[in-house]
C-alpha cells in the first residue's frame, strides 16, 4: 500500500478577516474532496494582525469601524458581496454585529491549542473563534469570552483558559511570528504557504485547491492560481 504524502499547509489569517472565514470553508471542502487522493493533509494556523493600530481591551462597534475607515457606501458594498460569498459557503456573516478588537489574545489561544494538541484542537477552535465573531456578535479580545470558546471547543477548561489568557505566555513567540511573515512581504490575509514551496493568497475557491492538491499529490508542480479577494490593513 502506497504511504499517503503528508501535505503542511500554513494558513496566516486573523480572526477579524471575513475572507479567512469563508476560506476556511472552502480549504476544508477541497481537502474532503481530496479524501482519494494519495495524500494527507497537516493544517497549522498562524498569526496574522490586521488592525495593528488597536490597542488590546479596546473595541468600537463594527458598523462604526468600517464607515470610519471607508465610509457608509463602500462600507454597505463590502458588506453585499462578503454577506452574498458567504452563504455560497454555507455561512451566515453578520458583518456589522459586535464589535472589533485586537485579536493578540486569540492569536495566543490558537498557539496554545497547537501545541496541546495539532490541528486536532486548533482546527475546532478556529472555527468556534470565526463563529462567534462573525455570526455571534461575540467579541474575540474578551478574555471570559476566549474561555468559554475554548472550552466549548475541548481545548481548555474556563479556568486553565483564563489563568494561561491573564499570563504572558507565548506572547513574545506569536509575536515574533506575526513580525516574521510581514517581513517576508505577507500584506494580506488569507495566505496560505504549501510545502515550504508554494504560496497561494486570498480567498480561493474549493475547485481551485483541489487543483493545487491533486497536482502537489501527483508531485507536479502547481499552476498560478487566479487573484481572489483578502484582508489587508487597508481594505
Amino acid at each position: 500500500m502506497q504511504t499517503p504524502r503528508v501535505i503542511k499547509l500554513l494558513v496566516f489569517s486573523d480572526i477579524s478577516c471575513p475572507w479567512c472565514y469563508i476560506g476556511l470553508q472552502e480549504m476544508d471542502r477541497a481537502i474532503d474532496q481530496c479524501s482519494e487522493c494519495p495524500a494527507r493533509f497537516e493544517v497549522e494556523y498562524r498569526p496574522y494582525r490586521l488592525n495593528a493600530s488597536l490597542k488590546d481591551g479596546q473595541s468600537f462597534p463594527k458598523r462604526e469601524w468600517f464607515e470610519q475607515r471607508f465610509g457608509k457606501e463602500k462600507s454597505d458594498t463590502i458588506e453585499s458581496i462578503i454577506s452574498t460569498r458567504a452563504k455560497e459557503v454555507g455561512l451566515n456573516i453578520k458583518l456589522f454585529d459586535g464589535v472589533v478588537s485586537q485579536t493578540t489574545l486569540a492569536h495566543r489561544l490558537l498557539t496554545k491549542a497547537w501545541k496541546l494538541g495539532g490541528q486536532a484542537k486548533q482546527l475546532p477552535l478556529l472555527t468556534g473563534l470565526f463563529k462567534g465573531y462573525f455570526e455571534d456578535g461575540k467579541n474575540v479580545g474578551d478574555i471570559q469570552t476566549l474561555a468559554e470558546i475554548a472550552a466549548s471547543c475541548g481545548v481548555m477548561s474556563e479556568e486553565e483558559t483564563i489563568k494561561f489568557l491573564e499570563s504572558d505566555e507565548l506572547l513574545p513567540e506569536v509575536e515574533q511570528m506575526m513580525l516574521d511573515v510581514r517581513k517576508k512581504g505577507v500584506t494580506g490575509v488569507p495566505f496560505v504557504v504549501i510545502d515550504g514551496k508554494w504560496a497561494v493568497s486570498g480567498g480561493q475557491s474549493a475547485e481551485t485547491y483541489v487543483q493545487i492538491f491533486k497536482k502537489i499529490g501527483r508531485s507536479d508542480k502547481p499552476s498560478p492560481v487566479p487573484s481572489a479577494p483578502t484582508c489587508t490593513d487597508s481594505t
